[in-house]
């Protein structure tokens, strides 16, 4: 389906016109065609009312083919091209599979999590490696399949089992008498396999020292029962059942690992679909066979990685691998969507999603080649999934916040009459994530500010408010503008040493330095005395002061010392930062003005460069191509990082190849307090790498 619509900033031409009081720049929302994917899940029972709605919104389309998967691609072949009218081509369910399970990896951020059944955090959720091969897939529906998978084209079924899921479920009908698959697992939930499993000590009368069992090891599944006359319960023999099927094929799944020499495996099929039941059994077996050595890993997506798959089979002339995906947080409910209080058996049930949205992305998004390790990089500095203080307190934070950013948002809009009705929308969306969130903290991956910040972001777009700031960031940027000039004579009067410190305080917004930061800054100083740098990747903030008064002198001071400058701006709106396309503007406007910054742009020693990137935070895993390639092309030695979303919420632990300088002020009292300073202190960190 088509996104809302997108940002145009056009430059105003004011040749030789008093500009006095004139806008810079003009700014549209314009349609723009860009591509989202909607999976939704629903009962088979519900398929004819599903078609009816796929065929209302079939309006114009050239498809003329439908791609299916699965056992319902044979099972409602017919009924589909009956009721659309479009012919149904099925495709191999592995082969989507393993598609969609490589497009996850790939494009979702903490995809994958380990399962933690009695911490405080159940989920823990890992980082994206940059190489997502080679793995294993152990997909444990009807009965098990073990695939490796090598490259994006490359798997092998190395092996699999009949006991399986449908093992659980056929012996389990026949001893507890129920048909239904959740009840199944709802009476296991419950049951004491004890009762009905001969466990070693029930041999040995203890643990067998010599082989190093514990006591309370699985010595026989249903072992009990040949001797014991009493009927066992139906909970017992559920739970006695699942952990068998769960030990066989942990067992199996950690034989073909060491086999194969791999240490990711990935389990998947009805059997796990986020069954906390399911994903505890395995987790424990993976554990023992493996000796701690093989952690068994879980998708978030797994429920809906065939269906990706037969999509981007049926998008192939499109190839949808050139592009990245993201996860829309507007339009995807979260793992363990429904409430326990409201829908108590939707709770035990499964914690698979009912509904995905992933759009897609302007741009490839790659890492920045100058992150020291990629594989440990963590952009966010605090986990709020497991940091329960945190989580209350910016949930709070984010919960007072939404009156003001909701009239903000209408405001921006004057013309727009149903732009109130618009922000109220918004403002009931964004108030349910959050409430969401409270209850579980763990829906979307790892909880962080930035993760509320782009969930609000996401949120906005949704009701067509792209840039609520627009106007603020225009009447800031045109009052910096005046002054920029005598703000470059007062720092040119300046001695060398002096002009240092002011450029600093500049690019922090003037704020005095305290907090162990002369210490640091003296460090940067001398080393200001060094050779001059050879290329700066500079991330900017906000727009207005921040970037014409403060990035821009020290940029101005950076390029004549024989420094040549990357200057990285948002490729989408995000609070009043500033984005690429009024970076380019004010970057004219300054040049007109200043012979050092015009005489950089035409040399091409002062680069502006797009991020890839709509949010106040920064992923350094996820940056535009075009970014990736010029860092290398020039050698990048010095990346500054600036702005509290960018240097304290993100990367303000990330590890660089190259000096780096993060800044900011701390413009929140509670998160000074957490890092032992006072609110408007300054951060300051001059880090150069261990060579």
């Amino acid at each position: 389906s088509l996104k809302p619509g997108t940002l145009r900033v056009r430059s105003f031409d004011h040749s030789g016109k008093d500009i006095e009081n004139e806008p810079l720049y003009e700014i549209s929302v314009q349609e723009e065609i860009t591509a989202r994917l909607h999976f939704i899940k629903f009962e088979n029972t519900y398929i004819e009312t599903c078609l009816d709605f796929i065929k209302d919104h079939l309006v114009n389309t050239e498809t003329k083919v439908i791609k299916a998967t699965g056992g319902g691609a044979y099972k409602f072949k017919d009924l589909i091209e009956k009721k659309l009218g479009l012919k149904v081509d099925k495709e191999d369910v592995m082969t989507c599979l393993i598609k969609g399970c490589n497009f996850v990896l790939r494009n979702i951020p903490h995809e994958v999590f380990a399962y933690q059944k009695d911490s405080d955090t159940e989920f823990r959720f890992q980082t994206n490696h940059p190489n997502i091969f080679p793995y294993l897939l152990v997909n444990i529906g009807s009965g098990v399949s073990i695939v490796k998978v090598e490259t994006e084209d490359k798997f092998e079924w190395i092996g699999g089992s009949s006991i399986g899921g449908g093992t659980f479920w056929g012996l389990g009908a026949l001893l507890t008498k129920t048909k239904k698959f959740d009840e199944l697992l709802q009476l296991a939930s419950k049951g004491q396999h004890t009762n009905v499993d001969m466990l070693v000590k029930d041999v040995y009368g203890g643990a067998y020292q010599t082989l190093g069992l514990s006591g309370n090891l699985i010595a026989s599944s249903f072992g009990k029962s040949t001797t014991a006359d009493k009927e066992f319960s139906k909970e017992d023999m559920a739970k006695s059942l699942l952990h068998m099927i769960s030990n066989d094929i942990g067992q199996l799944a950690c034989l073909y690992a060491k086999l194969h020499n791999l240490d990711k495996i990935y389990f998947g099929g009805f059997f796990i679909r986020g069954h906390p039941v399911t994903m505890r059994t395995i987790t424990y077996s993976i554990n023992f066979f493996s000796k701690g050595e093989v952690q068994a890993l879980f998708l978030r997506h797994e429920g809906y990685l065939g269906a990706i798959g037969a999509f981007l089979k049926g998008a192939e002339q499109d190839n949808p691998n050139q592009y990245s995906w993201g996860e829309n947080y507007a339009g995807s409910s979260g793992l363990m969507s429904t409430s326990p209080d409201v829908y108590p058996m939707q709770r035990t049930r499964s914690g698979t999603f009912d509904m995905l949205e992933m759009d897609r992305l302007e741009r490839p998004l790659v890492n920045l080649p100058l992150l020291k390790d990629p594989s440990t990089y963590i952009p966010d500095t605090v986990d709020l999934t497991d940091d329960a203080m945190a989580r209350k307190y910016w949930l709070t934070c984010f919960e007072e916040a939404l009156d003001g950013v909701a009239k903000r948002a209408a405001a921006s809009q004057p013309d727009s009459i149903d732009a109130l009705q618009r922000a109220e929308k918004f403002r009931q969306k964004y108030w349910n994530k959050l409430q969401t969130l409270r209850q579980q903290p763990f829906a979307y991956g790892t909880l962080t500010v930035r993760s509320l910040l782009d969930t609000r972001e996401h949120c906005l777009n949704e009701f067509n408010f792209p840039d609520p700031y627009s106007k603020v960031k225009q009447k800031e940027n045109g009052i910096a503008l005046k002054c920029f000039q005598s703000v470059i004579e007062s720092l040119d009067s300046l001695g060398w040493e002096e002009r240092q410190f002011a450029l600093v305080k500049g690019l922090l917004a003037g704020n005095v330095f305290d907090w162990g930061a002369k210490a640091v800054s003296d460090q940067w100083l001398e080393r200001l005395k060094g050779p001059p740098h050879k290329c700066a990747l500079i991330f900017a903030d906000n727009s207005g002061i921040d970037i014409i008064l403060g990035v821009f002198p020290f940029v101005r001071e950076l390029l004549s010392r024989g420094t040549e400058v990357i200057l990285a701006c948002n490729s989408g709106p995000a609070l009043n930062d500033v984005t690429y396309s009024e970076s380019l503007i004010v970057t004219e406007r300054i040049a007109a003005m200043d012979p050092v910054i015009q005489s950089a742009l035409r040399e091409e020693k002062l680069l502006l460069v797009q991020t890839g990137s709509s949010s106040p935070c920064l992923d350094l895993s996820r940056l535009d191509k075009g970014l990736a390639v010029l860092v290398r092309e020039r050698k990048t030695d010095l990346v500054i990082i600036e702005g509290m979303g960018r240097a304290i919420h993100t990367n303000y632990y990330a590890a660089l190849k190259c000096e780096s300088l993060k800044l900011a002020v701390i413009k929140n009292s509670w998160l000074a307090d957490r890092l032992g300073g006072k609110i408007f202190s300054v951060i300051f960190k001059y880090e150069v790498p261990c060579k």
